[in-house]
């Protein structure tokens, strides 16, 4: 299929002027494959030839303006459309198409809980034509009709409200103008909770099986909806611009959510069936805000080609973590968004594959979707922040609201942006963007502190080409609180894009603890003057906001990942401090550094045990702290110390006993997460067997609880179990290859580095076998393959020879080459992190 070319786009949408997509889909003609009719009708501005592009399994027609086409013109996915005049035109399209195994096109999913059987649409970027024919690129807008046939026990949902007809078909209402990528189907036997809310109907829906969680969470997932709705109500003056707001929780899904206009669809991970921390409730409410914010950035507006991606996913992320923050309880969001969320964007910034914010040369539709990464949502919500900080907010909506107004169900791009934020401030937007949104790449920030007879200068050494905002702010023991820090003097700094602020200086003693970009409302990294790093090492736990708390602790993470500090340094301090820490987000996401990088990666392996001897000290200290009924944040922290537990143990003792008892002594009770948490542990050290494996699925036939048993079976210590989990991620055989859920199940079971002896063979397979996977099984498992399968327990010089030569040599799709590129650099930093701390 070949790839849409930017210079293609632009010629065709000068060309044309499409109107109006009928499209009618049937999906009762089996498990493999559905029906499709489209009419879309356009009109040619001037004489000229293009095409359509449709993927089906097999065309049947195709007609334009009533005149038959040749199906066998049909090259790939692209249908040529010579000789138009100009003028009015009618194509019409009827295929068999073949549902989606992987996420993409229409996804077909029957539940292994009951058999009952679902389907979506995810359509993003290129795969409106897995479903129906279409000009697809994202600035030929059109209104759209839609018509399912349907079982007669399924709903069908879609942008639009629907209803059934007579005849069992359901009909959608006619959308407003929207992007192809945009339309949307779910259908079947959902369980829905419906309500409604300023005028609108609002619903909420998932698979039958889910029904009781959802049940259970309905009334905050609708409070959370209805309180950011009315924010944005707030803030934006153009009205929601969609006759309805469904939020569907779809199975085997590929991202977080979707922004389809008036349907969105969400992955049913969010309908927790288990128990979740605090945060995890806080990150689905993120998750809710920010694709909210899209149906006015994104769909009511919507870029014009994808080098402006960035306007879509920048602006949702960060209004996400703001409008939340501002409306609901959950008004720690940008403690997360800097622990959790912001290091994805430092980390891809700092790979060769980095690209700009918005980047000026997306050369077509393959390109395109390797920029949804943490540049695009981490860095560039970070970037808005610091607009927002350096504009004012006032200034910024004001820019914001002008934007939607001038561009309203049409498309716009940077210079529109731009021009839309100009007018609402005397600030130079243009500049600014020019170094914060073209360049990539992360700043530096290093102070000098120098005592000075009762005084104390600051000098900042920028290295770096952005200008940057920022609060300092200092800290000293408390007199009347020891063990704890007292914020003292803060101020801002504005400091060039190139070269140095001038010195600062304050008339009192030198602080004890300086830190830069306190409150994290830029995008830089920052280190510290001697003093001010030991008492961080020292005291981190004892500053009294999370926010700072949360930039010392990246700060370190930079450290560590620029071989500044001693891998085992900052495990120390999660050690030290860790009991201490009063914020879940800020103990989770250290924990998941210290866990998955420190131990797994950072850190040789003959050091391994000993780190993760640490980390399950650690976890028991936090079990400790928590003993007791718990509830709110206390059972969150418990929680989390339970999962670290699980996941650092180097021996089975302890864990059997909580697996056969159904609970940890002093609770939590096992639940499903919990149990396959356990049993995954305990298949890694080779505690378990493949039948206990199949009674826990026997006692947990969902879909989670068969990736569950995937993932176990994957990670059993056994020749035979290991060959056949490969054999079931690397098949030819596409009636038996793995949904893209089952394959990352299987894939994450199966590298551990308990069993590197094991595995060994598998390191050479994996490099020779995973091109052909990625050509054979399309771009979702190609990513998959990348970041999942790669062997990543192998920090070693002979995987990255292995690497470079299959980059170098076998021709990866564009998917995987992006994702080898970024495990292969990862890699090298590893092995940069393991030879600086071995030289100290």
């Amino acid at each position: 299929m070949p790839a849409l070319q930017r210079p293609e786009a632009e010629a065709r949408a000068q060309l044309l002027d499409v109107h109006h997509y009928a499209i009618a889909l049937d999906l009762t003609g089996g498990d493999e494959h559905f029906t499709s009719h489209t009419t879309i009708d356009f009109t040619s501005r001037t004489a000229g030839d293009t095409f359509a592009e449709i993927k089906p399994d097999r065309l049947h027609t195709a007609t334009l303006d009533g005149h038959p086409l040749d199906p066998a013109t049909l090259d790939g996915n692209r249908l040529p459309l010579p000789g138009l005049t100009a003028g009015p035109h009618r194509l019409a399209l009827h295929a068999t198409m073949r549902y989606s195994r992987t996420g993409e096109g229409m996804h077909r999913f029957t539940d292994p809980a009951d058999g009952e059987t679902y389907t979506y649409t995810q359509l993003f970027l290129d795969d409106v034509q897995r479903v129906f024919g279409a000009f697809d690129q994202p600035d030929l807008k059109a209104t759209v009709d839609l018509t399912v046939t349907a079982p007669p026990t399924w709903t069908v949902l879609a942008n639009a409200r629907t209803t059934q007809l007579p005849d069992g078909t359901w009909k959608a209402a006619t959308t407003p103008r929207i992007s192809p990528y945009l339309v949307a189907v779910a259908a079947g036997p959902w369980h829905s909770v419906r309500t409604e809310h300023a005028g609108l109907p609002f619903g909420l829906h998932c698979r039958r099986s889910l029904a009781p969680h959802l049940d259970a969470d309905a009334e905050e997932l609708l409070d959370l909806t209805r309180r950011c709705f009315d924010r944005y109500h707030q803030i934006f003056e153009e009205p929601y611009p969609f006759d309805s707001y469904d939020q569907a929780f779809v199975p085997e899904f590929n991202a977080g959510a979707m922004e389809n206009p008036g349907l969105v669809t969400f992955r049913d991970e969010y309908v927790f069936r288990s128990a979740v921390t605090d945060t995890e409730r806080q990150t689905r409410g993120m998750v809710i805000a920010h694709e909210m914010a899209h149906m006015w950035f994104g769909d009511l507006v919507t870029l014009r080609w994808w080098d402006d991606i960035w306007l879509n996913e920048s602006f949702a992320e960060y209004m996400g973590y703001q409008v939340l923050s501002e409306a609901t309880r959950h008004t720690g969001t940008w403690t997360d968004f800097a622990i959790a969320r912001k290091s994805w964007g430092y980390d891809a910034d700092q790979r060769p594959s980095t690209h700009p914010v918005a980047p000026e040369n997306v050369p077509d539709t393959a390109s395109a979707l390797l920029n949804f990464d943490g540049i695009s949502y981490a860095k560039g919500a970070s970037a808005l922040r610091q607009l927002v900080a350096w504009m004012g907010e006032k200034d910024f909506l004001a820019g914001i609201n002008e934007h939607f107004a001038r561009h309203r169900f049409g498309n716009a791009t940077l210079a529109d942006f731009l021009d839309s934020l100009a007018h609402a401030t005397d600030r130079d937007v243009h500049a600014w963007a020019a170094r914060w949104l073209r360049t990539s790449g992360v700043d530096t920030l290093t102070p000098t502190v120098t005592p000075d007879h009762g005084s104390w200068h600051l000098d900042l050494t920028h290295t770096g080409t952005r200008p940057h905002r920022i609060a300092v702010g200092s800290y000293d023991p408390d007199p009347h609180h020891p063990g704890r820090l007292t914020p003292r003097d803060r101020f801002e700094l504005d400091i060039p894009a190139d070269g140095n602020p001038p010195r600062h200086t304050t008339p009192r003693a030198a602080p004890a603890l300086v830190v830069l970009n306190d409150g994290d409302l830029s995008y830089a990294k920052v280190r510290f003057d001697p003093a001010s790093w030991e008492t961080a090492a020292r005291s981190l736990s004892a500053l009294p906001d999370p926010l700072t708390r949360a930039v010392v602790w990246n700060a370190a993470r930079d450290l560590v990942r620029d071989g500044e500090l001693a891998p085992a340094a900052y495990l120390d301090a999660a050690r030290d401090h860790l009991p201490h820490e009063t914020d879940l987000a800020v103990v989770q996401g250290v924990l998941a550094f210290a866990r998955t990088q420190i131990a797994d990666r950072y850190l040789p392996l003959p050091e391994r045990h000993t780190a993760l001897t640490t980390l399950t000290d650690l976890s028991r200290d936090l079990l400790r702290r928590t003993e007791g009924p718990g509830h709110g944040p206390e059972a969150g922290l418990r929680l989390t110390a339970v999962r670290a537990f699980i996941d650092s143990a180097t021996t089975p003792e302890g864990l059997q006993d909580w697996l056969d008892g159904d609970s940890v002594p002093g609770g939590p009770a096992l639940d499903h997460e919990l149990r396959w948490r356990l049993l995954a542990r305990l298949a890694t050290l080779g505690a378990t067997t493949a039948d206990t494996i199949d009674a826990a699925l026997a006692r947990d036939p969902s879909a989670t609880g068969r990736e569950g048993a995937a993932r176990c079976r994957a990670a059993l210590p056994d020749p035979a179990a290991k060959q056949a989990a490969w054999d079931a991620l690397f098949t030819t055989d596409e009636d038996a290859a793995l949904s893209n859920y089952l394959f990352t199940a299987t894939a994450t079971g199966f590298w551990a580095p308990e069993q590197q002896d094991l595995l060994r063979p598998y390191v050479t397979r994996y490099f020779t076998e995973v091109t052909a996977l990625a050509e054979r099984r399309g771009p979702a498992l190609a990513k998959a393959a990348g970041r999942f399968a790669f062997p990543a327990a192998f920090i070693e010089d002979a995987t990255l020879r292995l690497g470079e030569r299959c980059l170098a040599d076998a021709g990866p799709t564009p998917a995987l080459r992006r994702t080898l590129d970024d495990q292969l650099d990862d890699l090298r930093r590893a092995l940069r992190v393991r030879a600086a701390a071995a030289q100290r």
